[in-house]
């Protein structure tokens, strides 16, 4: 296994000599490159890079990276960001009542799967808080009607920003957020949505599904944007249903479902793996 490492994320216009250039700048401060993924989209010409190299005899210390690399990306117009393995993210996790996916990510974090700092768990009712006391995360309630919500977001958007919060990850939150707090976290909150987006969009897309008589129901897991459920897709899967299936077996099916595709979008936000362009992503896997 690497030790610590550092993480580029690229985006630019396709042109010559990209991947070179990005390569030799690594090797010329001594750094060992152990993963390397790229894609272009010939429909827009646009390049995407994601490279991993080891820090332990590269000499660019890590508060100068950055102004290093800075030549090299404004010669080829490139959107970059930087990260590295040793700095651990800070996640919060929204929750309503259902508790599946909360404590799948608990356990999933508890086991080291998931590469963060959970800073705390925040809801708009108390059902949850046993589950967050077991695993020793802070609880916070935020009671929200129609009447206190704008007041209830600029309370949790303070709390986060006391606690340095990079990543929001919703599990089953059934909240809609407003415009402004989604401005807050672009490509920084994650959602997971009952159903295999964008068919059945909406309440109740299980019974949908079971009046519909699919034979495959799924999960999406994706970014947060203003417009409703249609963020860049992160993670999709779909398991098989039948003739035999209740509603209350989908719905049992669908939760395991649910549970794994959150998992997985959050922990491929968190490797740095996840390259969001216009509505769509790109995911180094």
């Amino acid at each position: 296994m690497p030790g610590p490492t550092a993480v580029l994320l690229i985006s630019c216009p396709d042109q010559k000599g990209l991947v070179a250039e990005v390569s030799s700048f690594i090797f010329r401060h001594g750094g060992n490159i152990v993963h390397a993924e790229q894609h272009i989209d010939p429909s827009h010409s646009t390049f995407f890079h994601r490279v991993e190299w080891e820090l332990k005899d590269f000499n660019i210390e890590a508060g100068e990276l950055a102004a290093c690399f800075k030549t090299i990306a404004d010669r080829f117009r490139m959107q970059w960001q930087l990260s590295y393995s040793s700095a651990r993210r800070k996640m919060a996790i929204f929750v309503s009542k259902y508790d599946h996916c909360l404590l799948d990510l608990l356990y999933r974090h508890k086991i080291g799967e998931l590469p963060a700092e959970i800073v705390a768990v925040i809801s708009n009712h108390p059902d949850l808080k046993p589950v967050a006391d077991f695993y020793g995360f802070p609880f916070h309630v935020f009671p929200i009607t129609k009447e206190n919500k704008a007041d209830q977001e600029r309370r949790e958007l303070e709390l986060l920003a006391d606690l340095k919060v990079d990543l929001l990850v919703l599990a089953r939150y059934m909240q809609v957020l407003t415009p402004e707090f989604v401005e807050a976290y672009p490509s920084r909150i994650i959602n997971i949505h009952h159903s295999f987006l964008p068919a059945f969009i909406g309440s109740k897309p299980y019974n949908q599904a079971y009046e519909r008589g699919v034979k495959l129901i799924g999960a999406t897991g994706h970014y947060v944007t203003e417009e409703l459920d249609q963020g860049p897709i992160i993670s999709q899967d779909v398991i098989r249903v039948s003739h035999r299936d209740s509603i209350e077996d989908m719905i049992a099916k669908g939760r395991d479902l649910e549970s794994q595709v959150l998992g997985s979008a959050v922990r491929l936000h968190l490797l740095d793996r996840v390259l969001p362009y216009g509505r769509k992503t790109v995911v180094f896997v």
